[in-house]
């Protein structure tokens, strides 16, 4: 019986201290406050203070756990975070204090951990603090600053700091431990005669600067469509003239011009460095202009044969024995050497007696109808026999020189 009293007395005793006053620490996300209260479990307490905490949240000691004066409770809120780990992005559910805390907790995932930041128009934006008291590093178009509170927000921090977001500028956070000694060696390498009070000025700033463990890091992206352009040669293509005689040489009809195909890139820089390159389009934006050609096929006919001189009358003898006057020499038709006239014809008509283009030239030797008439012809110099054009063309040589054919005259040698 007396034991059983005993056992009474020390289940009422302890029934009595689980529900005695007592004073505890409750620490919520780093917010610290001091509670008396008659709980007697670290549920009943959250309970008490209206403290919620979910499936991802963190409590220490557990909720179930019995509450004793003197304990410290701490409550830690789980968040999604986004997180790139050596360039890969994912998202991860933590129940660090601050960005320090969350960085030191992933730094075994990888060599390159960042959190990075959400944009939504020119807000930057992350689920957890910087740093809960104290400074971090801002870095932002090659330049690195101190902003003194890590605790007030990633839009507050960039405003102090004078720092403007793009539309398509990136945020993260990551360890600024290579970032900070930046800075500070830059600072320690300055002026050698510096004074002592300026030294010691440089040691505190950059006492101050290695006290910022995380860096707020700015990167600059630039999205540009950016055109190449290559020359597309042209075709050399040959057409035919019938009514050109095939042994002359091609004439040019055309010029041939280079087309243009054109390659457009919409290129992403990240700080001035490229990091992608996405084809938009391809293809030929000016298309070439083919060169032509113009080649005859007309056959060339044989040149008729130069006329025979014309015979020399004689004289008879009554006619020298009664004093009589001879009969006047021919003309002197012209001083050309053996087979010019040939010649001549083939390069002003290409042989041809009967040429008339229309063009006011007739014959073989291309006789305006003025000259023809002035040497004594009749009709078209296109109708007379190729004796008859030849015997004309002398005369006139004879009269006016090889100047008449100044073109052919002079591509035989003859000017």
């Amino acid at each position: 019986m007396a034991g059983s009293t005993a056992v009474v007395l020390l289940a009422t005793g302890a029934v009595a201290y689980g529900n005695a006053r007592k004073t505890v620490e409750l620490d919520v996300d780093g917010q610290i406050t001091t509670v008396t209260t008659f709980a007697g479990s670290v549920e009943g307490l959250l309970e008490e203070q209206g403290v919620a905490v979910g499936e991802r949240d963190q409590v220490v000691p557990d909720a179930d756990a019995a509450l004793r004066g003197g304990s410290d409770v701490v409550v830690r809120y789980g968040r999604e975070v986004p997180v790139q780990v050596d360039g890969s992005q994912t998202s991860v559910w933590l129940t660090a204090l601050d960005a320090e805390e969350a960085l030191d907790t992933l730094g075994s995932r990888g060599s390159d951990v960042r959190l990075v930041a959400s944009r939504s128009g020119e807000r930057a934006s992350l689920p957890i603090r910087l740093d809960v008291d104290g400074p971090v590093h801002v870095v932002a178009d090659g330049e690195t600053q101190v902003a003194p509170d890590g605790s007030v927000g990633i839009d507050a921090i960039l405003e102090q700091q004078g720092v403007e977001l793009g539309e398509l500028d990136r945020v993260h956070v990551a360890k600024s431990d290579a970032v900070a000694a930046a800075p500070a060696s830059a600072e320690t390498a300055g002026d050698e005669t510096a004074t002592a009070d300026e030294t010691a000025a440089g040691d505190e700033t950059a006492t101050a600067d290695d006290e910022a463990e995380v860096s707020l890091v700015v990167q600059r992206v630039k999205v540009e469509e950016v055109p190449t352009t290559e020359p597309v040669p042209f075709e050399t293509v040959t057409e035919e003239d019938p009514n050109r005689f095939e042994d002359l040489e091609q004439v040019v009809k055309q010029e041939g011009v280079e087309g243009v195909h054109t390659t457009v890139h919409r290129v992403t820089t990240v700080d001035g460095v490229e990091e992608s390159r996405e084809l938009v389009s391809d293809g030929v934006t000016t298309p070439p202009v083919s060169k032509i050609l113009v080649q005859g096929t007309k056959e060339r006919p044989e040149p008729e044969p130069e006329p025979e001189p014309a015979a020399q009358p004689r004289a008879s003898s009554s006619g020298s024995s009664s004093g009589s006057s001879a009969a006047p020499a021919p003309a002197d038709l012209g001083s050309a050497p053996p087979g010019v006239w040939a010649q001549l014809a083939q390069c002003e008509s290409g042989g041809n007696p009967a040429t008339n283009t229309g063009n006011g030239y007739y014959g073989l030797y291309q006789f305006s109808l003025p000259t023809w008439q002035a040497m004594g012809g009749s009709g078209l110099p296109s109708e007379a026999s190729a004796a008859e054009q030849t015997q004309r063309a002398q005369a006139l040589q004879a009269q006016s020189g090889w100047g008449q054919w100044p073109a052919c005259a002079r591509k035989l040698g003859l000017l």
